[in-house]
């Protein structure tokens, strides 16, 4: 019997797990090639997960509301043309099931035993085993952290509230139990995360529960702003020269490929000019390593109809000319409002775009997507009265002006190098070509 692995997909250089949002295939049921079998979830996104092969379900590995390790066996599929497509489906699994499912559960014994305490009776995910590394949280301190998760579990959600509350707590918990005397000595430690303050409501207020993308959107957010130390510098460029061209070259872009160019390909153009130019804006912190990036991968902040936001990558976009950034840009645009993302849209990205002048803001000081060092946010383009420098003399005239702002990570990114960036991006935006063909 030919049979085939569906496994968790890899959504992201970070991301070591998934939830199992929602099954859209039974056991026993039919599936063509590239037709969606489950949902999935992550705190960056969530995804459908299609089947590479046609064939029938045969066995479910995990149920809904699972945590998955990312390339673990979630299903296991009979290929067409082999005899289980036409046997029925089994109360007792056949060998080959029987043995997937002990792949499974020798992968997540796996993951789990490498965050297990000794004596310990709590298991975690790596991806709390990750947070604590980085945040050097001791697997003694790990186990007094009360979980929220199924059988107490310690979710990513309670490790991060741990964090940002852990500078209240009045002395550490000592690894040591060789010394009772100096135990005993030691104030005790409050395993609970302080109450929030209360929130007065008045007979007109409404509650609106957060849906799951944002509330994994604010873990994130929280992480990030914990994680780095953000500091954001400004520049005001001129890009006259930019508007004038898109305002020439539009109406025979949409003509010829039937479809818009917006700004955004040309701001991502710029700005992976100026990360060939200052390279090191493109790298990640791992410890006390510094990861330089070889790859220019460039996500770009975009808003779905729920409000959320979502970041779809452009890969290499310094090996794309200006046609090939606006059919990727507007490509991934309307497959995020569509939600029809893959995984691989989402993941590797090196650096990130936003645009909050899309909403009228002229500025803003956005936040890191971790584990990058920077973000830059373009303001809305508004026509001011500028100095203009001529052989004749200085002169007034109206010009478009955008505000640029970059948010990078103080750890490795110091003012010097972030303001030198900005501004070179900046240069680029405004020694555009007018007369430059697409």
């Amino acid at each position: 019997m030919s049979e085939f692995q569906l496994v968790m997909p890899k959504m992201g250089e970070s991301i070591a797990e998934a939830t199992i949002i929602r099954w859209t295939k039974n056991e026993g049921d039919s599936i063509s090639v590239d037709e969606t079998v489950l949902e999935i979830a992550t705190d960056k996104v969530d995804s459908e997960v299609p089947s590479p092969k046609a064939g029938k379900l045969i066995k479910r590995l995990f149920n809904e509301g699972d945590v998955v390790p990312v390339n673990a066996p979630i299903a296991i599929i009979a290929l067409e043309g082999s005899a289980a497509l036409s046997a029925p489906v089994l109360s007792v699994a056949p060998p080959q099931v029987k043995e997937a499912v002990q792949v499974v559960e020798q992968v997540v014994t796996k993951a789990q035993e490498t965050v297990m305490p000794a004596g310990g009776n709590r298991f975690y995910s790596p991806l709390v085993l990750n947070i604590a590394k980085a945040e050097n949280i001791s697997m003694s301190v790990l186990e007094t952290i009360a979980g929220t998760g199924a059988e107490g579990r310690v979710t990513k959600r309670d490790i991060l509230a741990f964090v940002q509350n852990k500078g209240n707590i009045s002395a550490p918990i000592s690894a040591s139990t060789n010394n009772s005397a100096s135990q005993a000595s030691k104030p005790a430690v409050s395993n609970s995360v302080p109450p929030r303050p209360p929130v007065s409501m008045s007979g007109g207020d409404e509650i609106i529960e957060m849906d799951r993308m944002r509330k994994l959107i604010a873990d994130h957010m929280v992480m990030s702003k914990h994680t780095s130390p953000h500091v954001t510098s400004f520049v005001e460029a001129d890009v006259t020269n930019m508007v004038v061209w898109r305002d020439k070259a539009k109406k025979v872009y949409e003509k010829r490929e039937g479809e818009k160019i917006t700004f955004t390909p040309m701001f991502i153009e710029c700005v992976a000019r100026a990360i060939k130019d200052f390279p090191m804006i493109n790298v990640s912190v791992d410890g006390n390593n510094i990861i330089k990036r070889k790859n220019i991968n460039i996500g770009m902040a975009a808003a779905l109809p729920t409000g959320n936001l979502i970041v779809p990558v452009i890969k290499s976009a310094d090996g794309m000319n200006l046609l090939g950034l606006t059919k990727s840009v507007n490509d991934l645009a309307n497959r995020a409002r569509a939600n029809k993302l893959a995984p691989d849209d989402i993941q590797g990205g090196t650096f990130t775009l936003t645009n909050v002048g899309g909403f009228g803001n002229v500025m803003g000081t956005p936040i890191i997507n971790q584990p990058q060092v920077a973000i830059m946010a373009t303001g809305s383009i508004k026509k001011k009265p500028a100095v203009l420098e001529t052989p004749m003399g200085d002169v007034i005239a109206i010009r478009h002006m955008m505000f640029l702002s970059l948010s990078y990570d103080h750890r490795v990114v110091d003012g010097s190098l972030g303001g030198s960036f900005l501004k070179r991006v900046a240069d680029y935006m405004e020694q555009w070509d007018v007369n430059r063909e697409i």
